[in-house]
């Protein structure tokens, strides 16, 4: 392999030992990384803008550092995408939509974006997200489609979907999503990387979203432990959001060690029947879940008692849309997405009445997870019952689903009851398309999702080949 190969290869936390002992340093580093962002962004369309001149800056500067002795933080050096939902100060925030005027001051981080700046990370550029991250894959009228890198024929899923064809590719190790629905699991499961819906409150978000105490921002990673190192960046209070948690007491990198052994898994393959999986998913599935059972673990087969909760999501999820476009005029609702048009009609259709009758549904869900949770420590599922379908379609082809959520009814449950959920590449279909495995804590249990599949890594039971280009 060549220099820059091994460098876009490398995980956030090996960077970092290597900074450290100086092996070699941030400006090499961000060097290759901008150099991979470029060969790839033709093929998937990753990138809504990178930023070279001053990521290579920023760079030099914490190479400075390094040589000093006095690293800024724990992601010093490192380079970093971030989700075009999330503010960062000196780049628009275009939200893949056509009504968002570019011109402006943006001159304020988002809470994870600002927690990043203080360690260090070097920002290389912001990724592509559906107009304003309304559906599971990736595709705007502002930015096009954006493809899987396992096969450019494919989606790449969404909404975060620039961000984990980035990490997949090796254009920076660590990104920042958002999960609202699925968000951060599904194109983590598509392009065969990890990534974490952490509990809702943990990670500040600011401005808050229209899509309300649904959305989440979360790490997307090469591994349990870089999304761990993440963790215990941006997993701090902002002042600006009212919602967030208190601080954590301990480290998330320092709750990894000890195994799976005694740890009480509840496998359900597919909700009780609910979900028909595709059975390629189904083998990868058991096979991680087969792993985590000689790791120790004591796994039984047991569903979650709740019907799909997809109407409750809708009602929430639509409403959410609605009140984003709310103040476009009729000239500017034409240039949206027409799928997203068709949503935010519907949701502004819904009384208050029905909003709360959906947050009872939510209510109840919650109150059901949290008794299951008394007698299990995670949750097993797919993270999807298919792997990647064509590109630029919002529903596989041919498969009579209206909208997304007919695709991912193992996501959207857990963002209605605000729990933590992982996905772990678990290995490949027959097509050697990624799959994922969810893992889902109890809330507050972020610690125990990131253990758990912390140990499939250092098993060998997770993970995904690398794409071969």
């Amino acid at each position: 392999m060549t220099e820059h190969a091994d460098l876009t290869a490398l995980t956030a936390t090996q960077l970092v030992d290597g900074y450290r002992a100086g092996a070699f340093s941030p400006v090499e580093v961000v060097r290759a990384v901008l150099r991979r962002a470029e060969e790839v962004q033709p093929r998937v369309n990753a990138f809504v803008r990178t930023d070279a001149e001053d990521a290579l800056a920023r760079a030099g500067e914490s190479a400075a550092r390094w040589r000093a002795g006095t690293p800024l933080g724990l992601v010093d050096g490192v380079p970093v995408t971030v989700k075009d939902m999330l503010l960062q100060r000196g780049a628009p925030t275009l939200r893949g939509s056509r009504c968002v005027a570019e011109a402006g001051a943006w001159d304020e981080d988002a809470p994870a974006v600002a927690r990043l700046r203080e360690h260090g990370a070097v920002f290389v550029g912001k990724t592509t997200t559906p107009e304003f991250g309304w559906k599971g894959v990736t595709d705007s009228p502002r930015h096009g489609v954006t493809r899987n890198p396992y096969d450019t024929a494919r989606t790449a899923g969404g909404s975060s979907g620039g961000s984990a064809a980035a990490v997949a590719l090796g254009a920076g190790p660590l990104s920042l999503g958002t999960d609202g629905g699925g968000s951060v699991r599904i194109p983590g499961a598509l392009c065969g990387i990890f990534a974490l819906k952490p509990t809702y409150g943990t990670v500040s978000l600011y401005p808050a979203s229209a899509f309300g105490t649904l959305s989440h921002v979360g790490p997307m990673t090469r591994d349990a432990a870089d999304a761990a190192l993440l963790m215990d960046v941006i997993g701090a209070p902002d002042a600006r959001d009212w919602s967030c948690l208190a601080p954590r007491e301990g480290s998330f990198r320092e709750a990894l060690g000890g195994g799976v052994r005694g740890l009480r898994v509840a496998y359900s393959p597919s909700l009780g029947g609910q979900v028909a999986v595709r059975p390629g998913v189904a083998a990868a599935v058991r096979a991680g879940v087969e792993a985590l059972a000689s790791l120790g673990a004591y796994v039984e087969e047991a569903d979650p008692d709740f019907a799909d909760p997809v109407e409750a999501f809708h009602t929430l999820w639509f409403s959410g849309a609605a009140r984003v476009v709310q103040r476009l005029s009729p000239a500017r609702r034409e240039l949206l997405d027409p799928g997203l048009r068709e949503i935010c009609a519907q949701g502004a259709r819904y009384s208050a009445l029905d909003y709360l009758a959906a947050v009872d549904v939510r209510v109840e869900l919650g109150r059901r997870m949290g008794r299951f949770h008394q007698a299990y420590d995670v949750l097993v599922t797919p993270t999807l019952p298919l792997t990647a379908f064509a590109a630029g379609h919002e529903v596989p082809p041919g498969s009579g689903l209206r909208r997304w959520t007919g695709w991912t009814p193992f996501t959207y449950p857990f963002n209605l009851t605000q729990q933590p959920a992982a996905t772990v590449p678990c290995g490949v279909d027959g097509d050697g398309l990624p799959v994922g495995m969810q893992i889902v804590g109890a809330r507050f249990a972020d610690a125990v999702v990131l253990r758990t599949a912390h140990a499939l890594y250092e098993a060998g039971a997770a993970g995904a080949p690398r794409p071969a280009w």
